[in-house]
């Protein structure tokens, strides 16, 4: 006799036998530890720009200012920082993920 003709043959068996199936695994559900909010690092696009010889108010007027205003022109960008010692210049943008389309 094989496993199925013996679903086949008790049609009662079978219908508790998958209602134990279900009980077994709604209480196994609520016992599955899900994270709220998963961990993952944001991303962060980071450009540096190099003028020989500029000082630095140089390179904040000619490099840097050109470059924030072309970042916050980008949507979705939480936050530009910026550093202009000695060259080169630095930029970092952190784009908001949850407004990225899926």
């Amino acid at each position: 006799m094989s496993l199925t003709e013996i679903f086949i043959r008790r049609p009662v068996m079978t219908v508790l036998l998958n209602i134990a199936l279900i009980a077994v695994g709604l209480a196994a559900l609520g016992k599955i530890p899900v994270a709220a909010l998963p961990r993952y690092d944001t991303p962060t696009i980071n450009v540096s720009a190099n003028l020989n010889g500029a000082s630095p108010e140089t390179m904040a007027r000619s490099v840097a200012l050109p470059l924030e205003k072309q970042f916050s022109t980008i949507a979705g960008v939480d936050a530009i920082t910026s550093t202009s010692p000695v060259p080169p210049a630095s930029r970092n943008v952190v784009p908001n993920v949850a407004s990225w389309p899926t």
